[in-house]
């Protein structure tokens, strides 16, 4: 994991500051600082350095140096590619990324289409340049202009004194100089739904297993989170069959029911076992914090961001790399608002909407909190070989009618791996079982009133409570620029 940054555009060393700006980013990658600049360009990298720790300096370049690149993130195949299409290339590294530059010299634009993986990254020319993203957004990449310049970076403190406008780069999108933007990718359109019960568990078995095991890569320690939930839990159980010493984190204020819940599914599946208990305080003390580096007010996503922010916290101590269970809930209808649901196609269309919104949500989350305590995370519900599984499987087995329960089918595909009471757990939203919803709103509304949340609303301000108006002052500080609450995802109200 890592941050980018690149300024194309004339006479741009001579302008702009790039070691400063990558200075905002630092904590995404604080072991390796790169900068790679021409009279009209420039790349610059910080790294966390996960594959081929002491030889992944970034940028990367060609042997003969025409060819540039900077990525964050993870591609997971790309040894495979190294074989199929790069057979003759002098490869310097044993890093991941280098394989960019090959794939661009074959392939152009489309490399994009070749990646499997978590990404966002930049290769150059010096005169042309390709500006990509991964199809579900799990890793951010923003652009912006000032002038005749152009920027590319991985979050919005990077640009916002420098640049006049910003925009984020689409999930499934790629950036061309001349092309502009593009998008590459777009979820199934399925018309003849999976039905076959049986056969339909036993891919899901197989197709998460593999997914996990993808996820596995790395040269420093990789761990997980552990809510004590379905999701995380069966994540937990599968990583448990390749990871023999398996580091596990959980965190929630006192009597969270997270954490009694964690316990049970670290012992059972063998993990060595982390938690942490946080105050209301504490809480309190890092909301700032959590709100810069979330780089969102919404309130939903910020009640969220803490637990997520503190367990990273917890997790930065013992590993680089932890894998989530963020994904199931949109893939197996798991929000409490979805139960309301009787209509199987609706049902798979919300779906697809909900999945389509995550990279500048809870994927968001996920990258800004872990990323902030320069650890990387990764979500293996969302392996497109998975997601598009899950998509094809008949919709009227994910209703909560069908069996009375949310997300039955994912819970009887992997009931043999853990308790028979984390199983048939009744489903909690992350900030609810962490204990920190009610105190989050409760501490809002001590500081703002309901009358200057009314003249708040008069002034045009972006807000609809006290506590998103609260919320939104911190944001504000850190983020004047008018268009850093545009680029912002906001939850319409379903999932509050």
């Amino acid at each position: 994991m890592c941050g980018i940054l690149s300024v194309f555009g004339p006479d741009s060393s001579a302008q702009f500051d790039l070691s400063s700006m990558l200075s905002t980013i630092v904590h995404r990658g604080p072991d390796d600082k790169g900068i790679l600049q021409g009279d009209n360009w420039m790349l610059g990298h910080q790294r966390l350095a996960i594959m081929d720790v002491d030889g992944g300096h970034q940028p990367m370049q060609t042997a003969e140096e025409k060819l540039y690149s900077i990525c964050n993130g993870e591609i997971y195949n790309f040894r495979d590619l190294q074989d199929s299409h790069c057979p003759s290339y002098p490869f310097q590294t044993q890093a991941d990324s280098e394989v960019l530059l090959p794939l661009f010299q074959t392939f152009g634009n489309d490399l994009i289409q070749q990646l499997d993986g978590m990404f966002s990254f930049v290769v150059s020319d010096g005169q042309q340049w390709l500006a990509g993203r991964d199809r579900m957004g799990i890793k951010p990449l923003y652009y912006a202009t000032a002038g005749e310049h152009k920027f590319f970076a991985s979050e919005v403190k990077a640009l916002v004194h420098c640049a006049e406008h910003i925009q984020e780069v689409p999930s499934s999108h790629f950036y061309h100089s001349q092309a502009g933007l593009v998008p590459y990718y777009n979820l199934p359109d399925v018309t003849v739904f999976q039905k076959d019960q049986e056969a339909i568990q036993v891919a899901l078995r197989q197709t998460l297993s593999r997914s996990v095991q993808k996820r596995l890569m790395s040269d420093v320690p990789v761990g997980v989170f552990l809510s004590g939930g379905l999701d995380s839990s069966i994540i937990a159980a599968l990583m448990k069959q390749h990871v023999s010493e398996l580091h596990s984190f959980s965190v929630g204020l006192p009597n969270s029911p997270d954490l009694k819940a964690a316990r049970l599914v670290a012992d059972h599946v063998g993990t060595i076992h982390h938690e942490y208990v946080y105050s209301e305080a504490e809480m309190q003390a890092v909301l700032a914090d959590v709100i810069y580096y979330l780089e969102s007010y919404d309130p939903a996503l910020v009640r969220s961001a803490i637990p997520c922010y503190i367990v990273s916290k917890l997790a930065s101590q013992y590993v680089k790399v932890v894998l989530s269970g963020e994904g199931a809930d949109e893939l197996f209808a798991g929000y409490s608002y979805l139960a309301d649901y009787d209509d199987p196609r609706a049902l798979h269309q919300e779906s697809i909407s909900i999945l389509e919104g995550l990279h500048n949500l809870n994927l968001q989350r996920v990258d800004r909190m872990t990323m902030a305590h320069s650890l990387e995370g990764r979500v293996p519900f969302l392996d497109i070989d998975f997601i598009e599984l899950c998509l094809q499987i008949d919709p009227h087995l994910k209703l909560f009618s069908t069996f009375g329960i949310e997300k039955w089918l994912l819970r009887k595909t992997f009931e043999d791996l853990l308790p028979h009471e984390i199983v048939w757990r009744e489903k909690m939203e992350f900030a609810q079982g962490c204990a920190s919803s009610e105190v989050l709103e409760k501490h809002a509304k001590a500081v703002i009133t309901e009358q200057a949340l009314v003249e708040a609303k008069i002034q045009g301000f972006p807000v609809n409570t006290q506590e998103e108006l609260f919320y939104y002052g911190i944001f504000h500080q850190h983020f004047p620029h008018p268009d850093a609450a545009k680029v912002m995802g906001r939850w319409e109200g379903t999932l509050h």
